[in-house]
């Protein structure tokens, strides 16, 4: 952020002449110190603190001194505070500053220092910092042995790097605490930091977690979050979760293996697409270190096979409360998961870059590992079906000793560090967990569908299995490939108009496209479905999605045909993809029976244990 327009020095509501232009001119200051924007979640998580109070200004400054700086500027607009370059904030008193991490020069910050975790607590040992600047995630040191804390002179060259936030390189100036308040959320964290740096303990502040008191306010949401997310009845929901480094789920470290190569791909091709949903949480530093555009790049295949990339930010914590199971690492996120009881099997888990002590260590040495060349879904149907909820109990009582109270308690020490008392009659409250936009799995990569007609004399009934086929793999009904359990089932291919490879068209038996019944772009459905027919003649079935539970289809002999899938018991639209009731719909046709027979009494889809009704009219 250092030399752009942004670094021009405030005038308005601090600077030399603020006086003659605020509003209001009494109010305590208050200025929260970001460092990248992991720090700035934690601190987005406590915003709501200091709402409707008309005392209190409150202000943003970035450090500047963290490698992951992409991202910062966009964030701090977005939260409409009054930006504050850092030279600027160095020199502005206030009355309370918060911090989510040791980054930057904090001990010039004119006011009180108040430094919370940005993670589940401290467990990660880190290189010794710059002094100076206190960039702890740079994992190199320059020369500045001026500014050293003492203890940092008496670390033998082999001993362990320290714990990050828990030791005196971070923790102490010039031999004093740097913080009025390190806060803390468990006392297990304050026997550690007495250990580490006894001369801080005496600024420990017990407050709980916000971001955990959220995610447990949220929980009983978890069907909402599901919904949102696409995830139908039946179905289950697969979260890829890594945090930054090459020791990462995400990273290549040799020593771990590199694993996401192979790991998403096969997700898409042995989870079939009807019966399970996958979704990825990314750290932000993997989306800011190397940049958004690249992520996406990086994934574009399983994208493209029904992958979602979760916002870091904002829809995290909801995918994780939607979650069946978490394929994660050593991050914050995999031990939230864990807290929550939601089945975690390990991918990656360098446990040399934790301190041993530490309640994340402890969730390495309990939680399974995943194998990574035995078959995924087995894995995944294993921890979910054997999952004891009470087996991660001591990793989620580590997490806060004051869960749902961490709003009051850091209200309470906030308010005591500005010196003006709380506001009076009004509780202190978290934000609630938004509702994340309805956003289902469009698949634009070529799929391959298993079909059965289940009761050939009855009534209409196609058991369906979809599998992601980009790289032309053959895959049994159980979604595993070669498995050989294909006898008895019928396959065809659907791609989606939108594939990259516009040859696969040409091989399509069906093919798909996602747009509003009214989109002047390519609607309406009957007409798309009659150019479809026309400019590809192998195609056996043109199939328009135009919401949750509806199509329109159009096949090589002309029957225009809407199909519906009927409500739950609730009320609510069968969210599974209609686009595997358009298949079951061929291979019925293509089994020999009438369109006339489906329209008569509909059609049973069967997508792994669940029976989906669909009934099915001829469009005039």
């Amino acid at each position: 952020m250092r030399g752009t327009s942004a670094e021009a020095r405030l005038r308005v509501p601090v600077g030399d002449d603020s006086h003659r232009w605020v509003t209001r001119a009494a109010c305590r200051r208050v200025l929260f110190v970001v460092h990248n924007v992991t720090s700035a979640t934690r601190l987005l998580d406590v915003l709501s603190l200091f709402r409707d109070d008309l005392r209190v200004q409150l202000l943003v400054t970035c450090t500047g001194s963290s490698p992951f700086l992409a991202g910062v500027p966009e964030l701090l607009a977005s939260v409409g505070l009054p930006v504050l370059p850092w030279e600027q904030a160095k020199e502005t008193p206030v009355d309370l500053a918060v911090s989510a991490s040791y980054g930057g020069e904090l001990e010039l910050i004119r006011g009180d220092l108040a430094v919370l975790s940005h993670g589940v607590g401290y467990n990660k040992r880190l290189a010794t910092p710059d002094a100076g600047r206190r960039t702890p995630d740079a994992g190199r040191r320059t020369p500045d042995a001026g500014r050293r804390t003492p203890d940092a002179g008496r670390r033998t060259p082999d001993a362990p790097a320290p714990v990050f936030g828990l030791s005196p390189d971070w923790l102490l100036h010039d031999g004093r605490p740097l913080a009025a308040a390190t806060v803390l959320s468990h006392p297990e964290q304050l026997d550690r930091l007495r250990a580490a740096c006894p001369e801080a303990a005496g600024t420990a502040v017990l407050a709980g977690d916000p971001c955990y008191d959220r995610l447990l306010a949220a929980l009983p949401h978890r069907d909402r979050f599901r919904r949102a997310l696409g995830v139908s009845p039946g179905q289950r929901l697969v979260v890829v979760n890594s945090t930054w480094s090459p020791g990462s789920l995400f990273g290549d470290d040799d020593s771990e293996g590199d694993l996401l190569p192979s790991l998403l791909p096969r997700l898409a091709a042995e989870l079939p697409a009807d019966e399970y949903r996958t979704a990825a949480v990314l750290h932000p530093n993997i989306w800011h270190g190397h940049g958004p555009g690249q992520i996406r790049a990086w994934l574009d295949r399983a994208r493209r096979a029904g992958l979602a990339l979760v916002d870091p930010l904002e829809d995290w914590r909801q995918a994780l409360i939607a979650a069946d199971c978490v394929i994660g690492d050593h991050g914050s996120v995999t031990y939230y998961a864990a807290a929550i009881g939601r089945p975690v099997l390990l991918g990656a888990f360098p446990g040399g870059a934790l301190d041993p002590d530490s309640p994340v260590a402890a969730l390495g040495r309990t939680a399974p590992r995943l194998r990574p060349y035995d078959g995924l879904r087995a894995q995944v149907d294993h921890a979910v079906d054997r999952h004891d909820p009470g087996r991660f109990r001591a990793q989620a009582e580590h997490v806060s000793s004051a869960p749902g109270r961490s709003a009051a308690l850091l209200r309470r020490a906030f308010y005591g560090l500005i010196g003006i008392p709380e506001p009076a009659g009004r509780p202190a409250l978290l934000d609630p967990l938004r509702l994340p936009s309805y956003a289902p799995a469009e698949r634009t990569a070529p799929v391959r569908v298993l079909s059965r007609l289940t009761d050939a004399s009855g009534p209409p009934e196609i058991a369906v299995v979809r599998c992601t086929a980009d790289d032309g793999a053959h895959h049994g009904p159980d979604g595993l490939p070669g498995s050989g359990d294909d006898i008895g089932w019928d396959a065809h291919t659907a791609v989606h108009e939108d594939t990259p490879d516009p040859g696969r068209l040409r091989v399509a038996d069906v093919i798909v496209r996602y747009a509003a019944a009214d989109d002047p772009r390519v609607g309406p459905p009957a007409a798309w479905t009659a150019e479809v027919l026309g400019r590809h003649p192998g195609c056996a079935l043109a199939v328009y999605v135009t919401g949750p539970g509806r199509c329109t289809v159009r096949t090589r002999g002309g029957d225009l045909l809407r199909l519906a899938a009927r409500p739950g018991a609730d009320g609510r639209a069968d969210l599974c993809d209609p686009a595997a009731h358009a298949s079951a719909l061929h291979a019925w046709l293509a089994g020999g029976k009438s369109v006339e027979e489906a329209v008569a009494s509909g059609i049973t889809v069967v997508t792994g244990r669940v029976r989906h009704g669909v009934d099915v009219e001829r469009v005039r």
